[in-house]
């Protein structure tokens, strides 16, 4: 294979050979360079062999130049080619769950080792094989994430239904014995790989520490649109118990014999279970956010340090917010609060129902404009909603429905303020940093009881 160039940075290494847009890479050192992996590692050198394509004809030189500093080779796409798709039909998926009429790219599924690396996917590793695991052993790519959801091998194969899914298996102790560090995710479907399935491969992950610096637990989400897939029943709050219990065993065992957690339950447990979502001290590093492992946590804990630093606050400001049925109470307590310090500030919290999806779909991500404007017209007591931005796709401008931010502006005749999914900078949106001259403090207890 090669890779096909598509623009040369201006001053580059690469523009000072002579490349140019429609040349091809063939090889460094003769390492064969077939995606971005290939092309950032071996070109990461002081000094390499290069061959190319230069206008139909093959031409090599003997490069010198500052490692640490790009090429100077842009590519179509920033992997260099297609992302790998998954093989996969789990029972789980969530995207075989959609509705229909959604922008074709959420319909997608990617299973690409590369994403791993660059953006922190999850993969399964069943389109994956010894050449791939070989790379990345290579190269020393660390840490990958992994989509586990058990150690049993036959039920690996029918969670995934592809009979790859427990032979490679075998892959992810390749990896930790070659010193690849591996994060790991469980997705747990009631009545499959919960309970003994849970402890097995709780047990069986725990004896791969250091190695596997952290596991997370998340509950299979349910939507309306399920006909023809494999019947999930939702967890309550006795199951989820349940499986805090677990996790939360595993998790102090391995606090005593590694002196760190590695086992995380998601925020969706406690919630679902009643409990109280554990402090700070917790999740230690936060190592597995993006399966919702201490969000909650993280976003209460920065909202209020905000809240006690100083501001000043200038007029008054009234608005509206809206998010997801789970985050609810705790957005809606925090919004009390910034109100009790500053009165002059008033937040009218609105918990959408996720009626999209339907199902048990309660995180504000999946949120779409087509809920908030059915469950908001004519209910908005000022003229500014405030929009998580993690209901909208990165550009900041468009919800999962393909409605955009400028639409639902129009549509509620409000205007519309994306605020940031960090705790403490939504706070700074809403206060606009400054001196403090207006917080409410809390009475002392001397004070409390006279």
């Amino acid at each position: 294979m090669a890779m096909k160039i598509d623009t040369v940075a201006a001053g580059s290494d690469a523009q000072a050979l002579g490349l140019g847009p429609g040349d091809e890479l063939l090889s460094v050192d003769g390492n064969a360079i077939n995606d971005a992996l290939d092309y950032q590692f071996y070109t990461d050198s002081p000094g390499f062999h290069l061959t190319a394509r230069v206008d139909g004809v093959l031409r090599e030189w003997d490069v010198a130049r500052q490692p640490g500093e790009d090429f100077g080779c842009n590519f179509a796409t920033y992997l260099g080619d297609k992302k790998h798709s998954c093989a996969n039909r789990c029972i789980f998926c969530f995207i075989d769950q959609l509705p229909p009429g959604m922008r074709k790219s959420l319909y997608f599924k990617d299973d690409d080792e590369r994403l791993s690396f660059l953006f922190g996917n999850y993969i399964t590793m069943t389109n994956m094989h010894d050449r791939e695991i070989d790379r990345i052993i290579k190269m020393h790519i660390s840490p990958i994430n992994i989509s586990v959801h058990t150690t049993n091998p036959e039920l690996r194969s029918k969670m995934l239904a592809n009979r790859r899914g427990g032979e490679t298996l075998k892959y992810l102790y390749r990896l930790v014995e070659a010193g690849i560090a591996v994060n790991c995710q469980l997705v747990l479907c009631r009545g499959v790989n919960d309970g003994d399935e849970l402890r097995r491969t709780l047990t069986d992950l725990l004896a791969l520490a250091p190695m596997v610096q952290s596991v997370a637990a998340v509950p299979c989400g349910v939507t309306d649109y399920r006909e023809g897939l494999y019947q999930q029943t939702p967890y309550d709050a006795a199951s989820s118990a349940e499986v805090i219990d677990i996790m939360e065993a595993f998790g102090a065992e391995a606090k005593a014999r590694h002196g760190v957690r590695i086992i995380y339950p998601s925020d969706e447990w406690y919630l679902n279970a009643g409990r109280p979502i554990p402090p700070a001290e917790f999740y230690e590093d936060f190592a597995q956010l993006e399966n919702g492992v201490g969000m909650w946590r993280l976003y209460e804990d920065s909202f209020r340090a905000e809240l006690e630093r100083a501001h000043v606050v200038y007029e008054e400001k009234k608005m509206d917010v809206v998010t997801g049925t789970m985050a609810a109470p705790l957005i809606t307590a925090m919004m009390e609060e910034l109100h009790r310090q500053y009165p002059m500030i008033s937040v009218t919290v609105h918990p959408i129902q996720n009626r999209f999806f339907g199902g048990n779909v309660g995180v504000a991500g999946l949120v779409t404009a087509t809920d908030i404007i059915d469950q908001c017209a004519g209910r908005l007591t000022s003229g500014v909603l405030g929009v998580p931005e993690v209901m909208l796709r990165s550009e900041r401008d468009m919800f999962l429905d393909s409605i955009t931010v400028e639409e639902l502006a129009r549509r509620l005749g409000v205007k519309v303020e994306i605020l940031p999914a960090d705790g403490g900078k939504e706070a700074r949106a809403l206060l606009r940093s400054g001196l403090h001259i207006s917080r409410r403090r809390k009475p002392k207890k001397e004070e409390m009881s006279q």
